[in-house]
């Protein structure tokens, strides 16, 4: 068991949803593998439809779920993929709106597909409307006040309000709100961009604390932050430094711990300033990162390599095999997060890097 679990955060892939982090409970392997595959997969094996009822329907959602967790059973048997009782599973807030739940609080028009998660349109808000923007009011907007209607409901039927929401990072959220512009307006007009900025983690954070009261009420326990930067290296480290660290920090300050999700990128140029983040509790990575400084620079974070797909797929299987044996040994102990496998994917290929694992982290 790891002993400094209790501070930790893992990567976690709820069945249908995308990446978000969770707590760690102690009995993480020191080469973790977390799959998760993407809904088309899920869609090609049990032609479940993954529109907007999927987000608005808990109950609906949970017997999607159910059927998930006994494909992943059936097609991956004791790897544990789909838990041990499916059948058991309650309603719960895992995967609702994907990665869109902030931005649609600002308004921001969503398309629901059957075969994938919800992106954002491009109505983007003007530069006169972010200059007035301000906070909302979450329970009173459309997205939020349908989200508390279902935990009521999940509630009512099921007593614990379960599952981790994806509240993505303040740069991926202020990029679906102003749209691409927001680089922009990072070299020509900064002033609008920390504007905008403050507004998002302002709503983070209230929402974050708006659904884990609730939460704790109902006897689930949250304490964790969790941002994801996936466009942090479409800015210098100068800009994240000067422009996104602070609204990391707020987010920080304002939990017990945090995870920076850092997504498949090199970690360089951002792992001294992510290091400085208090209470940090995960970071990840992409594969061309220094991994043993990584480990140096967050010593008591849970550490996470993003695996891409491609490479899940493309990559020989003894190459596959020289990559674990290296993220074990400069980033370990640590998670390896296979997301976002699609359905021509081969089964045997997740079957074989689940038994590297357990070859190679010994446990």
């Amino acid at each position: 068991m790891n002993p400094g679990f209790q501070q930790q955060l893992r990567s976690y892939i709820a069945p249908g949803a995308p990446a978000t982090r969770k707590p760690c409970d102690g009995t993480e392997a020191p080469l973790r593998i977390e799959f998760g595959f993407t809904p088309r997969w899920y869609r090609e094996r049990l032609g479940i439809d993954f529109s907007e009822r999927w987000h608005l329907d808990s109950h609906y959602r949970r017997g999607t779920v159910v059927a998930m967790k006994r494909e992943l059973n059936r097609r991956f048997p004791g790897l544990g993929l789909g838990g041990d009782a499916p059948e058991a599973t309650p309603a719960n807030l895992d995967g609702v709106h994907g990665a869109l739940l902030i931005a649609r609080s600002f308004g921001i028009p969503a398309e629901y597909y059957a075969d994938n998660w919800p992106a954002t349109t491009l109505q983007h808000l003007t530069e006169e409307q972010i200059t007035g923007l301000e906070a909302p009011s979450l329970p009173d907007t459309p997205v939020f006040a349908q989200l508390l209607e279902q935990m009521e409901s999940i509630a009512r039927d099921y007593g614990r309000i379960e599952g981790w929401l994806n509240w993505q990072g303040v740069l991926n959220n202020a990029q679906r709100i102003r749209g691409p512009e927001v680089l922009t307006d990072l070299m020509v007009n900064p002033d609008l961009a920390l504007h905008l900025f403050d507004v998002v983690t302002e709503t983070m954070i209230a929402g974050m604390k708006i659904v884990y009261e609730r939460q704790r009420r109902s006897g689930v326990m949250a304490r964790h932050a969790t941002v994801s930067n996936c466009f942090v290296n479409m800015v210098s480290p100068d800009a994240y430094r000067e422009y996104l660290l602070p609204c990391d920090l707020r987010i920080a300050e304002a939990f017990e711990s945090i995870g920076i999700h850092n997504c498949a990128w090199n970690v360089d140029p951002y792992i001294d300033d992510y290091a400085t983040v208090p209470n940090l509790a995960y970071v990840d990575m992409g594969l061309s990162s220094d991994l043993n400084r990584a480990r140096e620079r967050c010593p008591h974070a849970r550490r996470a390599l993003m695996y891409t797909p491609m490479d899940l797929v493309n990559k020989p299987l003894e190459e596959i095999h020289a990559d674990l044996q290296r993220i074990h040994a400069e980033l370990g102990p640590c998670d390896v997060v296979m997301a976002d496998i699609d359905h021509e994917t081969p089964d045997v290929r997740v079957i074989a890097v689940a038994a590297m694992a357990r070859e190679i982290g010994g446990s």
